[in-house]
């Protein structure tokens, strides 16, 4: 399962909205992809649609879709907002991560 903090659930049901996207009927699609200084980065995307195979997730009234492969890499993550000085984005908060980069935009397992 993937958790979405109050923060997050803000910025994302703004964004959605800010985006043409219907926060009741469309997805957040979280995902992992080669890259960034520590091997695997971050993907955050919004979405009209699920894809077969997908896991869906319903929390803090965000529903999160996520591939199979990507799911294996997320499983008990946080997604979280920063707005502070040091720049303003989402930031998961994974526990399976044993590395993460600087920027908090790539991990390694």
């Amino acid at each position: 399962m993937i958790k979405v903090s109050e923060t997050a659930k803000s910025k994302v049901l703004q964004l959605m909205q800010d985006d043409g996207f219907d926060p009741t009927n469309d997805y957040v699609r979280v995902g992992v992809k080669s890259g960034g200084c520590s091997g695997l980065s971050y993907d955050l995307k919004f979405d009209k649609s699920q894809i077969e195979g997908d896991k869906l997730f319903e929390d803090n009234g965000v529903k999160i879709v996520v591939d199979t492969k990507s799911f294996l890499y997320l499983i008990g993550t946080t997604l979280e907002y920063s707005g502070g000085l040091n720049g303003a984005g989402f930031v998961f908060n994974n526990p399976n991560a044993n590395r993460t980069c600087g920027c908090g935009e790539s991990f390694s397992l």
